[in-house]
């Protein structure tokens, strides 16, 4: 579906992206998580072919996206974090655009705008934020490309709508789709994105499955501040501490995603280690 091998991509002499692997599979939900600022929508205007990279390897569906071919293009919807919408009608917009999608389900998209209790007749220009995000992804989970990229998809909607929306994607991934979210909204995310890649200043500090997470650590909240030599990682939360450590016994344990994506970022070398070896004797 899409790989990266020792990409390089710099906006100044010092650079973003040096020496970057990825391989993203069909019939996934990929959650792309970082802070502001840590090179996710570079990295998905690189996939989509809107920035050039410097060096290494890029494929995405078969094609060098630099290339914008034809054949990538109508298999790609990519939704950015701020779209422009033209002064137009959700009904003519869907008559201009959704040609250029040879699998175009219509049918589809008037059961999405349903679920999003959005009108497609409506005046784009007129509606909110959330109102025009709502019709963009309701589109672009309609149009039957094989990669569907979405930029902070959750951002400008309410908390009904969000959860219309994890909902609403789940029930559109096909066997042969991937679906890219990039989001720093953790939570907004956590029951619908697996794998997960962390990206951090330019780097990828961590890839794997939600399962992976759940064989290696274990989670829990505690009332009271653990000692250092007895949790892998711990933060304070409301009513007191996240607790990380070992998962020993290898048995099922939830996983709070935000929290794990706290501890990549301050231990993203041990994290990788354990996950990547199986040693369980780090702390």
């Amino acid at each position: 579906m899409l790989t990266l091998e020792n990409l390089s991509f710099a906006y100044t002499r010092e650079g973003l992206f040096r020496d970057l692997d990825l391989v993203l599979e069909p019939g996934m939900i990929y959650g792309l998580l970082g802070k502001n600022g840590a090179g996710k929508t570079s990295l998905l205007r690189l996939i989509s072919g809107q920035l050039f990279p410097s060096g290494g390897n890029l494929e995405v569906l078969g094609f060098d996206p630099r290339l914008r071919q034809p054949g990538m293009l109508r298999d790609i919807y990519f939704l950015p974090e701020e779209f422009p919408v033209p002064r137009l009608t959700g009904t003519r917009y869907l008559a201009l655009n959704s040609p250029f999608y040879p699998r175009f389900d219509r049918e589809r998209f008037l059961e999405l705008c349903d679920g999003f209790q959005i009108d497609p007749a409506w005046s784009l220009s007129q509606v909110s934020l959330g109102q025009k995000k709502k019709f963009l992804l309701a589109f672009g989970l309609a149009s039957g490309v094989r990669l569907l990229i979405l930029d902070e998809p959750t951002n400008g909607l309410d908390i009904p709508s969000k959860r219309q929306f994890r909902r609403l994607a789940a029930s559109s991934l096909g066997e042969d789709q991937t679906i890219l979210i990039s989001t720093h909204q953790v939570r907004d995310m956590e029951n619908l994105i697996d794998p997960v890649v962390i990206l951090d200043s330019g780097h990828i500090l961590f890839t794997g499955t939600i399962d992976s997470i759940a064989r290696k650590f274990r989670m829990s909240l505690e009332t009271s501040e653990p000692l250092p030599s007895d949790a892998f990682y711990f933060e304070k939360v409301p009513g007191g501490y996240s607790v990380v450590r070992m998962n020993h016994e290898g048995d099922e344990s939830h996983v709070d995603l935000e929290v794990f994506f706290n501890m990549v970022i301050e231990r993203g070398e041990d994290v990788a280690g354990i996950l990547q070896s199986g040693r369980e004797d780090r702390v």
